[in-house]
């Protein structure tokens, strides 16, 4: 199984920036991307970003498109998620994931399903 392990939440100013890591312990046959989903308390769990292995290609929400940046590496097995300016609409507890194949990019940012592996959570407080 994926294991994997999230860090660089904090708490930060509006119009701030954080960089969240998340660790994999390895790349399975049915890992087909890693994304970060985030939670606000009484909310579902939404989408914010995704890369997908063969191909890089990115996704994001439209509510982060232009203020977050998703990359990772290989080497390190680690993924990033750069978040620019921040809002305090973006306070959320953030997971790192990983997805099985095959990935369907319109199916994955709407559904959990397909997200085999998760994160522990990692808390974004983004101060107004």
């Amino acid at each position: 199984q994926v294991q994997l392990v999230e860090s660089g939440g904090g708490l930060v100013q509006a119009g701030g920036s954080l960089r969240l890591s998340c660790a994999a312990s390895r790349r399975t046959f049915s890992s087909s991307a890693m994304g970060w989903f985030r939670q606000a308390p009484g909310k579902e769990r939404e989408f914010v970003a995704a890369i997908t292995w063969s191909g890089d290609s990115t996704y994001y929400a439209d509510s982060v498109k232009g203020r977050f940046t998703i990359s990772r590496d290989d080497a390190k097995n680690t993924m990033y998620l750069q978040m620019n300016s921040l809002k305090p609409e973006d306070t959320a507890v953030y997971y790192c994931a990983a997805h099985s194949s095959p990935f369907h990019a319109s199916q994955a940012m709407s559904s959990r399903s397909g997200w085999n592996y998760w994160g522990q959570g990692t808390q974004v407080t983004v101060s107004s």
